[in-house]
């Protein structure tokens, strides 16, 4: 007999309880999303010290706290001591580096790891990763070309000539201004080297799959050979720079 009393009172608390454990039971999809992605890719754009570049990686889990990566960069590098010159007796004239021999870009492939310091919460947040590479790096200089003013005794006029920056014949006083963008591609000049990197991100987006992450940290790149960029410096075998980056990816399987 009582029994048959408990029994009503039994599924009362039964009933009542089950919502309530629908409510706190983990979303077991949120859960899964985070173990089925084990590979990711992102592109980011970088502000260093000395320029600009781009960046992409894909990486693939070894574990849950370690993703080993590729990367690669293409930066544009520019002497400290790059100063802006125009000609003022002219008008319309275009701006140009005064004692700049090359312009230099620099292109790296590399392998590293990425050590995710903390797990962001299923519901979102904040997820801060260490990452350190290193691998081969490449400068390609490419050389400056001038629009310089010449006399031309034949015609006994001035004229506007393209000519390759010489210290020794080009000064203020008969440059007119830089010359095409695109000039000089074609004498491109390699200095094979080797890189290191080592950075602290913050990803912080919501959407599991997606990511955002901001990046700040320190590149080293070495070359065999000494890199010309100033007529009036010394060539650089070393290259440290500092960066910032943001970057956009996402996650897959």
């Amino acid at each position: 007999m009582k029994k048959t009393r408990l029994l009503p009172l039994v599924l009362f608390f039964v009933g009542i309880s089950m919502p309530i454990y629908a409510q706190i039971e983990p979303d077991y999809d949120s859960v899964a999303d985070n173990v089925l992605f084990r590979k990711e890719m992102n592109g980011a754009f970088m502000i260093h010290t000395n320029g600009w570049g781009i960046e992409y990686r894909i990486g693939r889990n070894r574990s849950v706290f370690t993703k080993s990566m590729l990367e690669f960069d293409l930066l544009e590098y520019k002497h400290s001591k790059e100063i802006k010159s125009i000609n003022p007796f002219y008008t319309n004239t275009r701006s140009y580096i005064y004692g700049k021999l090359n312009t230099v870009y620099m292109l790296r492939a590399g392998y590293g790891e990425q050590k995710l310091l903390n797990r962001k919460p299923y519901s979102g947040g904040v997820e801060l990763r260490l990452y350190y590479f290193g691998g081969l790096s490449v400068a390609f200089a490419k050389p400056v070309y001038l629009n310089v003013m010449d006399w031309d005794t034949t015609e006994t006029r001035l004229v506007i000539k393209t000519e390759k920056y010489d210290p020794a014949q080009h000064f203020p006083d008969n440059i007119y201004g830089r010359a095409s963008f695109l000039k000089g591609f074609n004498e491109l000049k390699p200095y094979p080297g080797a890189y290191a990197k080592i950075s602290l991100g913050i990803e912080f987006n919501n959407i599991n799959q997606n990511t955002k992450l901001l990046e700040v940290g320190a590149a080293i790149d070495y070359f065999a050979k000494a890199v010309p960029i100033m007529a009036t410096q010394k060539s650089d075998q070393f290259f440290l720079t500092l960066f910032i980056s943001f970057g956009l990816g996402k996650r897959y399987d």
